[in-house]
């Protein structure tokens, strides 16, 4: 396994790859847990070589959010990595990938602006930016991503389409704990008895998830009774519980056989998301 921490480095050892070879990326900000793994371990089954960054990107936190106390467990990561049978980690430095002097930026227009991009504005740019950047750097012939970070995929999918990269996405399921917690790395600021709690999230996705299964199309009474079980255990605040389109993030009506319903709370100070794809009758 290499370690590549320059981008230019990286771009012309893959650039001079044969054209038979396919490439498998999976982007990531590092504290590597089951669901990064589950990624990795498909990417390395569908590729002839593969690449994992691990890179915390400055450009999508927002000035009060936790760029400085993100974990960084770098020696556990690559050690994960070997394991797992990547090729190369890529592992900038932040000036490499964001020098002195720049100042162009990715946006989805509309797409950021719902959900998780109402309450963290400029977070969507800084993910599109990076990982716009991470393509052309890498030019891999499959993307990776997760499912629990619904809203990202959907952007990425669009900025991937409408700026012509020529690589396939593929969304892969969320790993879950017992309790149905999504794992997460912020899950590692939750204590205990915190992570007893978030397994509600799940409760509470399942029981509208059901309902709009059994053909319940008012959509606000289902997010109310959702609401009302996160409610029930004290500690929780929800920033958002939603029922949308899968496609455009709009919000769903009867017409949408497929909506997504999304997620976002916080547990103290840890912010947590999560989400169920719903097929209706």
């Amino acid at each position: 396994m290499k370690i590549i921490r320059s981008p230019k480095i990286l771009n012309a050892l893959l650039t001079r790859r044969e054209r038979k070879i396919k490439v498998g990326f999976v982007p990531t900000m590092g504290a590597l847990h089951a669901g990064h793994l589950s990624l990795i371990e498909r990417a390395r089954k569908e590729n002839d070589f593969l690449v994992v960054s691990i890179f915390v990107n400055p450009a999508q936190f927002g000035p009060r959010e936790d760029l400085d106390k993100y974990p960084r467990p770098i020696k556990n990561d690559l050690a994960l990595c070997r394991k797992a049978g990547v090729d190369i980690v890529f592992f900038p430095e932040p000036r490499l990938m964001y020098p002195e002097g720049f100042t162009t930026y990715v946006t989805v227009e509309k797409l950021s602006d719902l959900l998780c991009g109402a309450s963290r504005p400029g977070h969507f740019r800084g993910v599109a930016t990076v990982v716009s950047k991470f393509l052309n750097i890498v030019s891999p012939d499959t993307l990776y991503l997760g499912q629990k970070d619904a809203q990202q995929a959907i952007i990425l999918k669009r900025m991937v389409s409408d700026l012509n990269f020529p690589v396939k996405v593929k969304v892969m399921p969320t790993v879950r704990s017992e309790n149905g917690l999504a794992v997460s790395s912020r899950n590692a600021y939750l204590n205990s008895r915190e992570i007893e709690l978030a397994g509600v999230l799940w409760e509470a996705l399942n029981r509208a998830g059901e309902l709009i299964r059994g053909g319940n199309m008012d959509y606000q009474k289902i997010i109310s009774e959702a609401r009302k079980i996160i409610a029930a255990r004290k500690g929780i605040a929800v920033d958002y519980f939603s029922i949308v389109n899968l496609d455009n993030l709009s919000r769903a009506d009867n017409k949408n056989r497929r909506v997504l319903v999304a997620l976002a709370v916080r547990i103290n100070k840890t912010r947590l998301i999560d989400n169920l794809i719903v097929c209706r009758r």
